[in-house]
């Protein structure tokens, strides 16, 4: 494979003449701030939204949409952010990025009404779409190739401690400040990545970057990931088998198909295809995807544990989930040094391989577990992840040319974020099914009274996320025994799903065995800095 040149430019020592700009490190600093920004919105918004639901007087759809828009723009742009990047430079969409996702946060904070905060998130996710693939791109093309899979552990870690910290952080504020802070949050940190990023952040452009723009393909991608998305969203609501489900995941296929025809076509393509002739690259977008599939969609099920069948507050819930972030943080930059050293596939395969222990783990969790033994496995996964996290983001990026970093870095990202909906909405299927089933045995053998098919389906829906559906004239007794079926009946359904986790998480383990070191992680102007 050709290699990618990087275009000579004149050294750059930044404004003071002190040499920072284009410090490896530094670059890597800078660009933290912004992710830590993102990924610390990620976990900490759901811990608001109750607080907004109230102040506002939204419905429960309405909060849904608080969430669903920021998805939906993140996910639908990602690829697209990339590639502006790659047009247009990684720096200045960074910057871009970041100025527009603290500005966003701070107009969500003065919103008074529902709506403007859902038009804000749509307007947050697509700047935090320009964030993260350019993130990516700067680090690729600032660090050397034996350097790179460090830098994306430190990277990694970063995002581990702002996911750990968010619902924390999101439970102090709103508890003792107000929902508005958790927006609000997000101004000084964007102030600060912003000012950093302008002194620190140099552009170094590939000399084959592209120069013209896929308006056609921009359109066709962004409308199938829209609807695959919205499908997978929504079908846990509509079911699998609706026709409106069924409907957008066949216009979602037509796009995709439409996208990649035209694709084929274009002179300058959104996304190259080429890029997938390499087995690695692609490999790592599917383990990528898979290991979202199984950590995100069995995490998902992990808080409604935590929070509605041992009854903890979400602060609490975080407090115990830090064994696994915690590990990740710790574990990250180790990871990025053992695969500098001994390559990418060995601790991808082992990775994948703790991930899956971790899940099979987890499915022998029930109501009363201890902390102790829940501890074990949470930090177990976190051991799995860290190094699939590392490992399958370097294989994404090495691996293409330095012209496609931004794509690479919009790919992995949208890997994640279609593999996370899609755990969540097939292991929600799962947890659905299994509740469906068990629920009207366990409720006749509990010796409750008897009750309707439509009584039992609205206390289905409740169960499927752990909460127990006690009657407000309940007697002290039969709440007991409602609240016992609803939670037997959850954690059987949860425990399913976490074996279909790990059979997935088995299967990454496998797919990890084509991954190698990237071929084109050329060594950019500012390594010598290193």
């Amino acid at each position: 494979m050709t290699r990618t040149t990087v275009a000579e430019a004149t050294p750059d020592l930044g404004p003071s003449g002190t040499g920072l700009r284009g410090h490896p490190w530094l670059t890597l600093i800078s660009v933290a701030i912004g992710v830590m920004m993102v990924a610390l919105d990620g976990t900490i918004v759901a811990i608001a939204n109750p607080a907004i639901q109230k102040d506002l007087g939204a419905s429960l759809a309405d909060v849904q949409w608080i969430t669903n828009a920021y998805l939906l723009a993140l996910a639908v742009a990602l690829i697209t952010a990339g590639k502006l990047g790659d047009r247009f430079g990684h720096r200045l969409i960074f910057l871009i990025g970041t100025t527009g996702f603290a500005l966003s946060s701070g107009l969500i904070a003065l919103s008074g009404s529902v709506s403007a905060v859902v038009a804000f998130r749509v307007l947050q996710g697509l700047c935090g779409a320009l964030l993260m693939p350019a993130a990516l791109a700067l680090l690729r093309a600032t660090f050397p190739a034996e350097r790179l899979n460090m830098a994306i552990g430190l990277w990694g870690m970063v995002i581990g401690a702002s996911t750990a910290g968010g619902p924390i952080v999101g439970g102090l504020l709103v508890e003792h400040v107000n929902w508005q802070s958790v927006f609000f949050i997000n101004v000084p940190v964007g102030a600060a990545a912003l000012a950093l990023g302008a002194v620190i952040l140099k552009e170094n452009r590939a000399e084959r970057s592209p120069k013209s723009f896929d308006v056609l393909g921009i359109v066709l991608l962004s409308g199938a990931m829209f609807c695959l998305i919205w499908a997978l969203i929504k079908a846990t609501d509509w079911s699998w088998g609706d026709t409106r489900t069924l409907g957008f995941l066949g216009v979602s296929l037509i796009c995709f198909v439409l996208f990649t025809v035209w694709q084929l076509r274009s002179r300058e393509p959104l996304l190259p295809l080429g890029l997938f002739r390499s087995v690695a690259l692609s490999a790592g977008t599917v383990l990528m995807l898979l290991m979202a599939f199984a950590f995100m969609g069995g995490v998902f099920f992990v808080t409604f544990y935590l929070q509605n069948v041992h009854g903890m507050t979400p602060v609490d819930s975080g407090l115990h989930l830090l064994p696994l972030t915690g590990m990740m943080i710790v574990a990250a930059p180790a990871a990025g040094a053992v695969i500098t050293k001994a390559g990418p596939r060995i601790p991808l395969v082992v990775g994948m391989l703790c991930t899956a222990v971790a899940c099979f783990g987890m499915s022998t969790l029930e109501p009363g577990t201890g902390t102790g033994e829940m501890s074990v496995w949470f930090a177990l996964l976190g051991l799995g992840l860290s190094p699939v996290m590392v490992g399958a983001t370097d294989v994404i990026v090495g691996n293409a040319p330095l012209e496609h970093a931004g794509v690479a870095g919009g790919l992995q990202q949208a890997a994640m974020q279609v593999g996370g909906s899609l755990g969540t909405a097939v292991l929600g299927a799962v947890v659905a099914t299994r509740v469906d089933h068990l629920l009207p045995g366990k409720w006749a053998d509990a010796g409750l009274p008897a009750a309707t098919p439509e009584q039992l389906s609205q206390a289905a829906d409740a169960v499927q996320v752990g909460v127990a559906p006690v009657p407000p004239n309940a007697s002290p007794e039969a709440a007991v025994r409602i609240s016992a079926v609803a939670h037997d009946t959850f954690v059987a359904g949860m425990n399913v799903a976490f074996t279909v986790a790990g059979c997935v998480a088995v299967f990454a383990a496998l797919v990890a065995f084509l991954t190698k070191r990237g071929e084109n992680a050329d060594s950019a102007p500012g390594a010598a800095h290193i």
